[in-house]
Order: structure tokens, then sequence, then C-alpha cells
């Protein structure tokens, strides 16, 4: 049976003068048959000859082999060029001379063409070959990382009630929880990360941010710029709901009440009704 998508390893039954038709068996029936192109063909090859190949359709929705390599097989991760955007979705380069559809429906987040994106390759309920940004089941889980470690990958899906999906290393499955993001993060971004937890599972629960008693001070002098950039200050205190703290800081109200008081421990601010103020020089 042929595995679209899939390397294979298959007889050469029949030589023709635009090419050779392969098949499972020497002497496999015609429509248990698939052309492989005469400038696909190993010189040299003759009937009888098993050929590795790789089965894809052709424009004309068609079975057909090819020797190339391409980027990705069924199932497999990784990262392709975006090439061009239709209509009906993005082509994706994947080292083929018939570029594979990414449909709209199967983006996390809209993509350009120059774009690379991380992606895995799937058979489509027609029949076809395709890619999704939709990666989570495609994941490994059970790496060997453990809690602590510092790993890098790639944000591929947000939901903004769960918290950001990370491919860590492009391979393993890996969610940075809602209340851990911070600052911007988006689809597409590659980001260091520390592994807050391993589940049991194997899959990873990340933290972008240092552990507290580290962050503190970069939280500290993040609100120090923010409010020199404000004209020395900030107009709301650690009263604030903590939606207006997320979104005028990238903090937790946690975070910044925790940064508030180490800058009004070292005497950098004055905090009044409605404002934090820098505190003049003397």
């Amino acid at each position: 049976m042929f595995e679209l998508g899939k390397k294979q390893s298959l007889f050469i039954v029949k030589e023709l003068d635009f090419g050779v038709y392969l098949g499972e068996e020497i002497n496999a029936a015609i429509e248990d048959r698939v052309l492989l192109p005469k400038k696909q063909v190993p010189q040299g090859s003759c009937v009888g000859d098993r050929v590795e190949v790789f089965l894809y359709k052709d424009s004309k929705d068609r079975i057909i082999a090819t020797t190339n390599k391409p980027l990705l097989s069924v199932g497999e991760v990784g990262r392709l060029h975006v090439s061009q955007v239709t209509k009906i979705g993005a082509f994706l380069n994947w080292g083929l001379e018939k570029d594979v559809l990414l449909p709209y429906k199967e983006q996390t987040a809209k993509v350009q063409e120059g774009d690379e994106v991380l992606v895995a390759l799937y058979v489509d309920k027609s029949s076809r070959l395709a890619a999704t940004m939709k990666v989570y089941r495609y994941l490994q889980c059970g790496s060997d990382y453990q809690k602590d470690d510092a790993v890098r990958g790639t944000v591929y899906e947000i939901q903004q009630e769960v918290g950001a999906f990370v491919a860590v290393d492009d391979r393993f499955s890996a969610l940075i929880p809602r209340r851990e993001l911070y600052g911007s993060v988006k689809v597409g971004d590659v980001v260091t990360a520390r592994v807050s937890a391993v589940k049991e599972d194997g899959k990873l629960d990340l933290s972008i941010r240092e552990k507290a008693y580290l962050q503190i001070g970069k939280d500290a002098q993040k609100l120090i710029e923010l409010m020199e950039s404000r004209g020395g200050a900030l107009p709301f205190t650690d009263k604030a709901a903590p939606e207006i703290i997320r979104s005028e800081t990238g903090m937790s109200k946690n975070e910044f009440k925790r940064a508030v008081g180490n800058l009004l421990k070292n005497q950098k601010i004055v905090i009044n009704t409605d404002a934090i103020c820098l505190k003049a020089e003397p």
C-alpha cells in the first residue's frame, strides 16, 4: 500500500520513455503502480531494482514518486519558508517542485511571504498533503529536561485563557502558563525560558521570568525606565486592577507590588494617592 507523504522502497516494474513505474511487488498490477519521472530515475537502474522514493501528489492530483528529499514527511515538525500567500492559504517551500499548502484554517497566526513558520505535515480529508501550524499533537513528550533547566523553543499558538504553547527545540511539548507570560509574546517568537515543572506525561511548563528573587531587580529597573519615559510617573498605584497593571507593565499584580516595594525600600519612588512618582535626586 502506497504511503502518501512518506519515503518508501519500491521495485522498478516497468521502463518507459518518460520514466519508470514502481510497485511494492515486481509483478504489481497496473493500478498498483506509481510513476517516477525520467529525470528522477537513478542512473543505471533497471527493472527489478529497488528505489527509495517519496510519494506526493502532482498538480493534477495524481500520486507521483520522487527521489528528491523533502524537508518534511508526514507527522514530522519543522520550519518551512512561505513562498506565496493566496486566497486559499499560504504555500510553503518544502524542497519539492510543488509547494505544500498551509490552509488558513491551519494557521495560528497570519503569515506573510518570506516568513519562516513551524509546521507539521499531514494528509487532509481529501487525501492531499498539507501543512499545519497546530503542531501540538505532533510534538514529543519525555525530553531529558529537568526543573530549572534553560531551554529554547518556538511559540506556535497562544490561547489567552491558557497561555503560550511552545515547541522546545522544535520537538517537545511545552506551555508557558498565562500567569507566567511576561511582556509581548507572539506566535513565531523564539523564546529562552526556564523549566518550571515537568508534568507526569513528560510535557513541560515554562517560565520566561527569572526566579522571584532574581526578577525583582529587573522589574524594578523596568518600572524606573517606564516612569522616565512618561515624565517621571505612573498614573496608577499597586491598588490598580490586575488587568490595568498587566496591560501597562506586562507584570502580574504580585510582581508589580514586589518591584514597587523594592523601589520604596531603596528610596527611588514616592507613592501618591493615584500615582507612583520617581523621587527627585537630592
